[in-house]
């Protein structure tokens, strides 16, 4: 008499196996699927994200993917840019299969018109976010976005190549979405100025991005105070503001973190203006471009009035040991310190960090006049330290930081002493705020198809780490790390 084995996995209902797949990788539950008919029902009914790669015919396919995934709340559409992505028509028809959609991510998908943009909002209303890259339609469009979706929480626009009329351009916003909206991003606008009504009008935002977007950004900051009172987190970089836009600012008295980057026309006043009202700053990032408008007076007044600062990036600014040693005696919060493409930095500023930063954990130091004597100085000092990287500080050998792991075996060091490479402290080109994941192939229901619920993360990750080996966002890449490990305040 033969005796089988008792099928454990039949008798599981449906809803414990659906546990089951999503606790797998992407490519597992592919393998899963193709198991037999009940897993491939189960595993399309349970997966809540999806990503696909949005050339013109997956018109044909949309039927029959979002039959098979009719749970998808997070849905990504990315073509390639030398392909003719899908129309109006196929998002239209997505909308109307995907009514609980509450994230959506274009990239490329040139096709679509203000006309897909619109019936896609009436059919979406629960939206919650919204990233679109390198997308052809324009202010139409997104005012259907804001006009119907009462809950959108996150807008990511970058390369919104349909407003290009200048001054004429349409304005933008606020829209249902005045009271919902917490996070705004800007990225790449020629004419991104006709936002304004849009970040003014979002009267409970907590986080502003503007990067590389033209114009006088002064007169939208200016009014920024007056409508909006809850920013905790502000990103300028490459934007035509001075210190008239940081004085507008200064009165934001809830903001906690500031990144300032390749802003020339700032200067230590509108630091100071910054420093002496919002003194719950805990992240300060000033990547001062070798301008030298941002120095120790700008820098001594953050170590003043904002005692809670805990992390402090400074790229081509030139501290001094006199404003670097009151930023370690007023700030014993500070727990993470970058220094970067600096003139002044030595050996006496690294002794004074060390001696200081009782509080300092992480340190990162590159194209600095750094030596051997800094990293021995860094052996007794921060007792709390527990990584140091040094990038391009050519007095900096080998034995040196051999000679500082030897001594301080907890400490992790890491070293590269290589040719100078040109310093770029650009986060958002790494994807600050995750804006731009990675697309993984999925079970092959259709040509089409890509990327899955957790290849994301690991995708984002080996970019980060990649940028790192390339050399061309080192010190983006650190800082994300450490903010991904420190709670920061994103969304």
């Amino acid at each position: 008499m033969v005796f089988e084995a008792p099928d454990y996995i039949s008798d599981l209902p449906d809803e414990c196996l659906a546990v089951v797949f999503q606790s797998l990788s992407s490519a597992d539950r592919k393998r899963c699927s193709l198991v037999c008919s009940r897993w491939l029902m189960i595993e399309g009914q349970s997966r809540h994200r999806l990503s696909l790669n949005a050339q013109a015919d997956l018109l044909h396919s949309v039927p029959t993917l979002f039959t098979r995934f009719d749970s998808v709340t997070k849905l990504a559409l990315k073509c390639e840019r030398r392909s003719t992505s899908i129309g109006d028509e196929a998002l239209a028809m997505i909308s109307f299969r995907c009514r609980n959609l509450t994230r959506l991510k274009l990239r490329s998908c040139r096709e679509v018109t203000d006309a897909g943009m619109e019936a896609f909002a009436k059919n979406c209303r629960s939206l919650k976010k919204l990233s679109c890259g390198s997308c052809n339609f324009g202010a139409k469009g997104m005012n259907a976005i804001l006009n119907n979706c009462a809950s959108l929480e996150e807008l990511s626009v970058k390369r919104l190549r349909g407003i290009t009329d200048g001054a004429a351009a349409e304005p933008i916003g606020p829209g249902l979405a005045a009271s919902s909206l917490k996070t705004i991003c800007l990225k790449e606008l020629y004419n991104g100025q006709c936002f304004g009504p849009l970040i003014i009008g979002s009267k409970n935002l907590r986080t502003l991005k503007l990067f590389r977007c033209s114009g006088d950004w002064d007169k939208v900051l200016r009014v920024i105070p007056d409508r909006v009172s809850a920013l905790v987190e502000i990103h300028l970089e490459r934007l035509q503001v001075s210190d008239a836009g940081l004085t507008a600012l200064s009165t934001c008295l809830s903001l906690e973190i500031l990144h300032l980057v390749k802003t020339p026309e700032c200067t230590n006043f509108g630091l100071t203006l910054v420093a002496e009202q919002c003194k719950l700053l805990r992240k300060l990032h000033i990547d001062g471009w070798k301008a030298n408008h941002i120095g120790d007076d700008g820098l001594i007044a953050v170590a003043k009035h904002c005692p809670n600062l805990q992390e402090l990036v400074l790229i081509g600014v030139n501290p001094t040991k006199i404003s670097l040693e009151t930023l370690a005696s007023n700030c014993p919060n500070l727990e993470r310190l970058a220094l970067c493409g600096s003139d002044t930095v030595g050996d006496a500023e690294i002794s004074c960090i060390a001696a200081k930063c009782v509080a300092l954990k992480k340190l990162c130091i590159k194209s600095c006049l750094v030596s051997d004597e800094g990293m021995r100085a860094l052996a007794t000092g921060c007792p709390n330290l527990v990584k140091v990287k040094v990038k391009k500080c050519r007095g900096v050998t080998c034995d040196g930081a051999e000679w500082l792991r030897a001594s301080r075996e907890s400490l992790a060091v890491n070293l590269d002493s290589g040719e100078v490479e040109h310093l770029d402290a650009n986060a958002s080109d790494g994807g600050g705020g995750g804006v731009q994941a990675g697309l993984n192939q999925m079970p092959p229901v259709a040509p089409s198809i890509a990327g899955g619920s957790r290849s994301t993360a690991r995708s984002t990750s080996f970019k980060a780490r990649l940028g790192l080996l390339s050399g061309r966002g080192i010190v983006a890449c650190t800082l994300r790390r450490w903010s991904s490990g420190n709670g920061a305040s994103q969304s």
